[in-house]
């Protein structure tokens, strides 16, 4: 690992983390053309930092509506404890509901896990998985806009988005592109839909790091190549918080259709060169 690989893969990582491209995808297809063969080349620790710096990201963006939660959090548990009740559910307090619900599904890959993760080193798999990718998100351009946020969405509506997370955590499938498109498909408002896909991403990705860290602490750290993660992990945070941006922009326009065809255009190549390699 160098500084220039650490620098490469933080961008793929802040790029494909957010735009519903599929960051672990890319990141496979990175580590074959940087050389690396699998992903057991990259350093575990260096893995964990990147997706934490990504997690920064999201921070950053959605500032004020996890400050919001936050708070809710704590009038909840002191309703609770004085046994009152608002007389409406304030929306924070109600998607901290949507969001413990959304991530239920995750526990589903648990025994699965290191089979999912070994589906990185199948390049055909993750070019059929990109595949699939732009079909939903050609699908998601194409769908009546709906009305549904955080105070109407039910508890159904955000389990099958917790479902779609769940797929997604297989190598190709896009997690933001899969939970946003779904989101879509039931009845969301564009802006709920990312705005959800988003914050329910916080405990799948502290989730996923606290699973790695351990493994990445048995695999030791080399201390004298933190500054060169480091230098991946300020680059992924910062092109991170520019594509939550750019997608949230792009999410009002409801053009996603650009996505649907760079997804099919690099999972049809990574196919080709798979079948003649």
């Amino acid at each position: 690992m160098n500084l220039l690989h650490s620098i490469l893969l933080g961008v793929i990582q802040g790029v494909t983390e957010f735009l519903p491209i599929s960051s672990s995808g890319h990141l496979a297809i990175a580590e074959h053309l940087l050389g690396m063969d699998g992903a057991s080349d990259i350093p575990a620790f260096f893995d964990v930092l990147l997706h934490l710096g990504t997690l920064v990201a999201v921070f950053i963006a959605y500032w004020g509506d996890i400050c919001a939660i936050v708070q809710e959090f704590f009038r909840g548990v002191s309703d609770l404890a004085h046994h009152t009740t608002p007389e409406r559910v304030p929306p924070a307090r109600r998607m901290i509901l949507l969001i413990i619900i959304g991530t239920l599904p995750l526990f589903l890959i648990l025994p699965i896990k290191d089979k999912v993760e070994k589906l990185s080193e199948n390049m055909a798999f993750i070019g059929c998985a990109l595949l699939v990718t732009g079909v939903l998100l050609w699908l998601c351009d194409h769908v009546r806009k709906g009305r549904k946020s955080e105070t109407s969405a039910s508890l159904v509506d955000v389990l099958i988005v917790g479902l779609a997370q769940a797929l997604a955590t297989c190598p190709g499938i896009s997690r933001s592109g899969t939970t946003i498109s779904t989101g879509c498909f039931l009845g969301f408002t564009r802006p709920f839909a990312v705005r959800y896909s988003f914050l329910m991403s916080i405990p799948a990705i502290v989730g996923a790091n606290l699973l790695s860290l351990k493994d990445a602490l048995e695999a030791g750290i080399l201390w004298s190549d933190v500054p060169i993660y480091l230098a991946g992990v300020i680059v992924a945070a910062a092109v991170g918080y520019g594509c939550i941006r750019l997608l949230r922009y792009i999410a009002d326009k409801g053009h996603f259709g650009v996505f649907a065809y760079y997804c099919w255009a690099v999972g049809a190549l990574v196919l080709v060169f798979t079948i003649v390699g």
